[in-house]
């Protein structure tokens, strides 16, 4: 090729380079620079004369690697090109020809050339200036790094959920929060939901697909999460949400920071503002607050309710005699003892001084229950407060003054309920003190006659004062075939009350239980009298048993050692229970029917018609007899609608299989009606009258037995 062809040439090749956008060194074997195009004398900082010739060492240049240290001469680009004979690509350098200049941040390639013999002969460096983009990355992970300390000395625990990827991001703080490790659960997008308690997934829920769909940008919202072990950790979640120019929501990014010393501090100021530091009661604004809502409540459901008023007798004397510290010890003592004496669902307070407020709710519907309700209450507080009290090893005796006032919610304010109790309590302590007093007149003179009367109740039971009656049971054709045992009470002054007088009493009371049993003793004692007697031997005999005893947990124990003890036939021995005894606990009640029955005793439904009795009830519990109430039989032969009833009643019963008993049959009409209509057994006045037990064995007795 002529000379001045190959200088040709060399000119373009030469402006070729010089206009590449990207520097261009070429090296020869030994490391020397061949040739430079003009942009790389531009980023290195040397003109073509300067680089030509020259040797890349660390002496007269200054590489720094891609974290900013300096870079050793075997590492330079040419250098490990030399070395190696292999390509070098996307090597980031620093340039800096001085300690005060600034760096020029370099992607380099670098790349080996060959003569003919395959020997080395050039080494050839581009370069590009990317100072604008490590820039840009060193202010990223400044940025990132200020983002880490802030939220490493921080409480929050960041996240963020990209909403098209459905990805979620939890913090390591995140997961400490909660006492778990980093990744130890499975890190989905259900998984805070997973966490969250019960009561608050429906309210956050709907915070969520609202937020979403709406046009907020930022959100803070309370919600709790579950800690590792097993206690809820509060948080208030804050963030912000990422949407698109149609405003639809891409992506939520936000932190949660732990409320728990928030919420304790709360809790301090709360229970500081509404609590007595002295004994941990609420105080009068509590007590105002929650006796607002105890009167709306009664209002709601018709119940009574009652606020106790109680002051303890001759504490300032106490005070003045030994101290304060004295009178704060019994005040403490007292607080406690009341807190174990009312109901969970009772209001205590304590008004300052040696004043005490209870708020008794869901008393009995009418006035004359309420008041024997909390009558009991009292005798309670009485028994627990008149205990000794011991302050650092000395006996002490105090006794409570209580006013009682009622309130029903409709007519009552609080301000007047607390002046009646306020006013009930001076009268007793007017009467002599350790005493209560209702406010109302009538319904002091109604408390101290069901005191009276339960007195006299549990005295009764100790002298076996109860007696056992007996009413005959006849088949249609009139053969007798059973009895109902009926209690009475005879009282030391001869006074003899029917069931209706005292069983409500009793119930209230817990009297029922030895009551009920007392019954049962006596009932299973004439059975194995019984058994010998060719007439009495045949009849069944029929004994109330209550709710109460039903729900006892000793219930089947007590009756089977009854019947084991007595010697009376299980089988002669039917239990009657009302309706309202299979309304509550009833696969209990099936069990322990089934075990009594297994054994050979029979069960009737009571009162039939009148309760909580459904088809359901008479399938699944094992009874043997259904008694038809005496308020249908009364009517049965005068009116038109009380007949089908009966009619249903009988029907229903033979489709079952049970036997059927009316009960209260008082006229020839009523008895023809029920034959008729096919009822097996009939008791009532027109057949029999209830008799005292030795009174119906001499009547009815084949053999002439005698009685206990």
């Amino acid at each position: 090729m002529p000379p001045s062809t190959a200088a040709n040439i060399q000119r373009r090749l030469d402006d070729l380079l010089d206009h590449l956008p990207a520097g261009v060194v070429v090296h020869d074997v030994d490391g020397r620079i061949l040739h430079a195009n003009r942009l790389a004398c531009e980023l290195i900082g040397r003109s073509l004369a300067q680089l030509r010739g020259s040797l890349v060492d660390g002496k007269s240049w200054q590489l720094l690697c891609a974290e900013g240290k300096p870079l050793p001469v075997e590492q330079f680009p040419v250098n490990m090109v030399r070395r190696s004979g292999h390509q070098l690509s996307q090597q980031v350098l620093g340039i800096r020809d001085g300690a005060a200049d600034p760096v020029r941040w370099l992607i380099c390639n670098a790349y080996p050339e060959f003569d003919d013999k395959g020997r080395l002969c050039r080494v050839v460096v581009c370069f590009t200036d990317c100072t604008a983009l490590k820039q840009a990355e060193q202010d990223l992970h400044k940025s990132e790094e200020r983002l880490r300390l802030v939220l490493q000395g921080s409480t929050d625990a960041s996240w963020d959920y990209d909403l098209e990827k459905d990805e979620i991001y939890y913090s390591e703080r995140w997961w400490t929060m909660l006492g778990y490790q980093p990744g130890e659960m499975v890190c989905d997008t259900g998984l805070w939901l997973r966490l969250m308690h019960p009561d608050d997934k429906a309210r956050i829920s709907a915070y969520w697909i609202d937020l979403l769909k709406g046009d907020r940008d930022t959100y803070s919202v309370e919600w709790r999460l579950r800690h590792r072990d097993g206690h809820y950790v509060p948080v208030l979640s804050r963030g912000f949400v990422t949407r698109d120019d149609r405003g639809r929501a891409l992506r939520v990014s936000g932190t949660n920071t732990d409320l728990t010393e928030r919420k304790q501090a709360e809790q301090r100021i709360y229970e500081l503002a509404n609590f007595d530091h002295l004994t941990g009661l609420p105080n009068r604004r509590l007590l105002v607050e929650e006796l607002d809502k105890a009167l709306a409540r009664s209002q709601r459901s018709g119940c009574f309710g009652a606020v106790i008023f109680l002051d303890l007798d001759n504490f300032k004397l106490l005070n003045d005699t030994m101290g304060h510290d004295f009178g704060d010890m019994l005040l403490r003592q007292v607080a406690e003892r009341l807190r174990h004496t009312v109901r969970h669902c009772d209001q205590l307070a304590r008004l300052g001084g040696d004043e005490f407020v209870l708020v008794l709710e869901d008393l009995a519907g009418q006035s004359r229950a309420a008041v024997s309700e909390a009558q009991h209450v009292i005798e309670k507080l009485q028994g627990a407060l008149a205990q000794p009290y011991y302050l650092e090893g000395r006996l002490f005796l105090s006794t409570p003054s209580m006013g009682v006032a009622l309130f029903d919610g409709a007519t009552t304010d609080i301000d007047t309920i607390l002046k009646q109790a306020d006013l009930a309590m001076y009268r007793a302590k007017s009467e002599g003190r350790n005493t209560a007093r209702f406010f109302d007149p009538g319904m002091q003179s109604s408390a101290e006659h069901q005191a009276a009367l339960e007195r006299a109740l549990r005295e009764g039971l100790s002298a076996q004062q109860f007696v056992l009656y007996c009413q005959p049971q006849f088949s249609s054709r009139g053969r007798l075939v059973g009895a109902e045992v009926l209690v009475r009470w005879r009282r030391s002054d001869g006074a003899l009350l029917a069931p209706d007088d005292f069983i409500g009493l009793a119930e209230s009371s817990g009297l029922i239980l030895p009551l009920g049993q007392y019954v049962l003793d006596k009932s299973c004692r004439a059975l194995a009298r019984w058994r010998s007697d060719r007439t009495l031997g045949k009849l069944e005999l029929a004994v109330n048993i209550s709710a109460h005893q039903l729900h006892s947990a000793d219930f089947t124990g007590r009756v089977a050692a009854t019947l084991q003890e007595s010697g009376a036939p299980p089988d002669k021995l039917c239990l009657e229970l009302t309706e309202t005894v299979l309304a509550r606990n009833v696969a209990e009640v099936i069990e322990r029917m089934r075990t009594l029955c297994n054994q050979g005793v029979h069960f009737s439904l009571d009162d039939f018609g009148t309760g909580y009795s459904s088809l359901a009830y008479l399938k699944r519990f094992p009874l043997s007899a259904l008694k038809i109430d005496r308020s249908f039989v009364h009517d049965v032969h005068l009116d038109p609608d009380a007949a089908p009833i009966v009619e249903a009643i009988i029907a229903l019963a033979r489709k079952l299989k049970l036997d059927i008993v009316a009960e209260g049959v008082e006229h020839e009409a009523q008895r023809s009606f029920l034959v008729e209509g096919g009822c097996g057994t009939l008791q009532g006045y027109l057949l029999g009258r209830p008799v005292p037990m030795w009174e119906f064995e001499r009547i009815y007795s084949g053999e002439g037995v005698g009685h206990a």
